[in-house]
């Protein structure tokens, strides 16, 4: 080894001590290290003061005696130990101050594992040589990562901003020594050029804890060990031991091998990580090793807490109310690691069952009658039938007999009945599992509390499709309600002309009249063609209305008919709305005021300024109507004093009114009249082209 690359290990050592030293004085300056102290951050402060020994130490053996290689690598063990207590800290739930009558065991505690640390590394110097300290590393190191995934796991969703600078600090550490020493426990000797560059990785991992602690003050959330935990625990520790084995492995087959145990190490590594990999990416084999849990570590196999949270999610993560039968299937499908499912359901007006979801299934070509013999026995029994089962023993099952549409279906395994109340909403077919799953009392008791949840959710999906097309008809009545009381007031206008043609055909002014009431009828009823076809009130876009104008107009209409208004209209009178409705609105005003005057009855309408409104005023003398059908029912559809009207008018009239943001009120006395009052948002007219006569 050259000066220059001496030089380069000499100071990958001594940036790893600075950085560590850097820690500890952010720690020591930290908040949370004031009393009442807290357990967490000490235990971050002692693994960072270890890890300045360790670099330290590392330092010395090189440059002044190799005795020192003693002390560091005593201090390595320690200092993982302190990062391990130093995570697992976070799930106990008490990690306030020091003041826990557990923390008095800490300083004996440290002081004996201070003091144990250089016999225990002799110990295994003298017993197993340098691979006793490889191997407790590689436990170490696999200890480390497993705790840092739960903690990782675990955070709550505030946290995760402020910890993971902490968890790849701490990941990244953990994962080069794995490497390191993994390789060295299989080659039987480190490997110099990984020795070399361990502690500039050390040292550049320490910038990302400093980060946590600049983060957030309080960033330690408290967390508590859930069945996944455990499970992805076991995961790693399995694929832990059994790295840990196959170095084992390798050590005899070099012993052994002679020349050739170098090539086959390397193949044995090889398959290794191949078999590593595969047991990762299975999900057949993940589902063995979470139903071998399950039967022998748990008293229950289900963590139902966990499992329902994990359905209710499931059934509401899709947006669209269609897809929620996918869902369903999904959720139940995942309790039981079911690689498939269908799910039959029956509308309400429906005596047949028809495959609305699937997944990894083909689609069902047949309905299935309400009164099938496999559906009247789930009704009897209210049974979650294991197909299998029914195959094997029918007498369990009445020697029921089994569809012939579930032939479609080979890999078929379990059904579900979906109860709403006592009304079998519908069921889920489930596929074999990837795994023997054994269906005893659990599972079926949380696959039929699930179906029943999973009922209410379709049952509500149909209901609200139900209120929409409700609603969507609903909406098209009004809509032609509109449009006949429009016609019954054009078929009105007609009519009378009509009457009039053969008293003064041959009045030019009457024909001047005919012919501009008969395009604007026509143009009314161009109007209502297009009101039905894009299902909305009118297609026009809101602009300035010259009130007086409209109201001039209809005057004039009422006097071509031989009625005469009295109009009292102010000039420069506008508000913001769409002209052919205000004036349809106006002119039902003027009808029901002429309906309900005689003949030469006094009628007049009044436009002008009322503070910052446009007021518009339909009065007379006629009948009127009284104070309780003007509270209760003058405004609502379909409501009307007339025998040939349909209480549609008013209603729209108030409807349209509130649209613009305005009011309208009455003011009626039976035998005296009525005063319809309308007061509209008044704009100021720039401008020509604001205006919309």
């Amino acid at each position: 080894m050259d000066g220059s690359e001496s030089a380069v290990i000499y100071s990958g050592w001594a940036w790893a001590a600075v950085a560590y030293a850097l820690l500890s004085l952010r720690l020591v300056q930290q908040e949370y290290l004031k009393k009442p102290v807290n357990r967490i951050a000490m235990a971050m402060l002692a693994a960072a003061l270890l890890s300045v020994a360790w670099s330290g130490f590392s330092f010395l053996a090189l440059t002044v005696n190799a005795a020192w290689w003693l002390g560091a690598q005593s201090a390595d063990i320690l200092r993982y130990l302190a990062w391990g207590v130093f995570v697992f800290l976070f799930f106990n739930r008490n990690t306030g101050d020091i003041s826990s009558p557990w923390y008095r065991w800490w300083p004996g505690l440290a002081v004996l594992a201070v003091l144990g640390a250089p016999p225990l590394v002799v110990g295994m110097h003298a017993l197993a040589g340098p691979a006793g300290h490889v191997f407790v590393m590689v436990l170490l190191a696999v200890a480390g990562l497993v705790l840092v995934e739960q903690l990782f796991r675990n955070l709550p969703e505030d946290a995760l901003w402020s910890a993971k600078p902490v968890c790849l600090g701490l990941a990244g550490t953990f994962l080069f020594d794995l490497y390191l020493f993994s390789q060295g426990l299989l080659l039987q000797g480190l490997d110099p050029d990984a020795l070399k560059v361990r502690p500039f990785v050390h040292a550049l991992m320490v910038p990302l804890l400093l980060l946590a602690t600049t983060r957030h003050r309080n960033w330690i959330a408290k967390i508590r060990v859930s069945r996944k935990v455990i499970f992805h625990s076991a995961t790693l520790v399995l694929v832990g031991l059994y790295l840990l084995f196959m170095a084992g492995v390798g050590y005899y087959v070099r012993y052994f091998g002679g020349e050739w145990g170098g090539a086959l190490q390397l193949g044995l590594v090889f398959v290794a990580a191949v078999l590593a990999i595969a047991f990762v990416l299975s999900g057949s084999l993940r589902a063995k090793l979470r139903v071998f849990l399950g039967k022998h570590f748990f008293r229950y196999r289900f963590d139902y807490r966990e499992e329902w949270l994990k359905f209710t999610a499931t059934l509401s993560s899709q947006d669209q109310p269609q897809e929620a039968g996918r869902s369903v299937i999904r959720g139940l499908a995942d309790m039981l690691e079911s690689p498939a499912g269908a799910l039959w359901l029956r509308r309400p007006e429906d005596d047949q069952y028809r495959q609305v979801a699937r997944w990894n299934l083909a689609p069902a070509t047949q309905t299935v009658d309400r009164h099938a013999e496999l559906l009247e026995f789930m009704r009897a029994t209210g049974w979650v039938i294991n197909l299998e089962e029914l195959r094997a023993e029918p007498v369990r099952y009445n020697d029921l007999r089994l569809p012939e549409w579930l032939a479609e279906y080979p890999q078929a395994w379990l059904l579900v009945p979906l109860w709403q109340g006592k009304d079998l909403l519908g069921f889920v077919l489930l596929a074999s599992p990837r795994t023997r799953v054994d269906v005893n009392w659990e599972v079926i008791d949380l696959l039929k509390t699930a179906g029943h949840q999973a009922a209410s959710i379709l049952a509500q999906m149909q209901a609200t499709e139900a209120l929409l097309e409700s609603r969507k008809f609903e909406a098209f009545n009004r809509m032609s309600a509109f449009v006949v009381h429009d016609l019954k007031n054009i078929v009105a206008q007609l009519s009378l002309m009509v009457k009039n043609a053969k008293r003064l055909q041959n009045n030019p002014e009457f024909q001047a009249d005919m012919l501009m009431t008969v395009e604007n009828s026509l143009e009314r009823m161009r109007q209502l063609m297009q009101q039905l076809r894009q299902g909305a009130a009118s297609g026009a876009a809101s602009a300035g209305v010259d009130l007086g104008r409209i109201a001039e107009r209809l005057a004039a209409e009422a006097l071509g008919r031989g009625r005469t208004v009295q109009l009292e209209a102010s000039s420069q009178v506008f508000t913001r709305g769409q002209a052919d409705r205000l004036e349809r609105i106006i002119g039902h005003l003027l009808h029901n005021a002429f309906d309900a005057t005689d003949a030469d009855g006094r009628v007049w309408v009044k436009v002008d300024r009322f503070g910052s409104h446009a007021r518009i005023e339909v009065g007379d003398e006629g009948q009127g109507m009284t104070e309780e059908f003007v509270q209760t029912r003058l405004f609502k559809p379909f409501q009307t004093t007339k025998e040939a009207g349909m209480g549609i008018g008013t209603y729209e009239s108030f409807q349209y009114v509130q649209e613009l943001g305005g009011k309208i009120s009455v003011d009626s006395k039976v035998g005296r009249g009525t005063v319809v009052s309308l007061l509209l948002p008044l704009i100021e007219i720039s401008r020509d082209s604001d205006l919309h006569l």
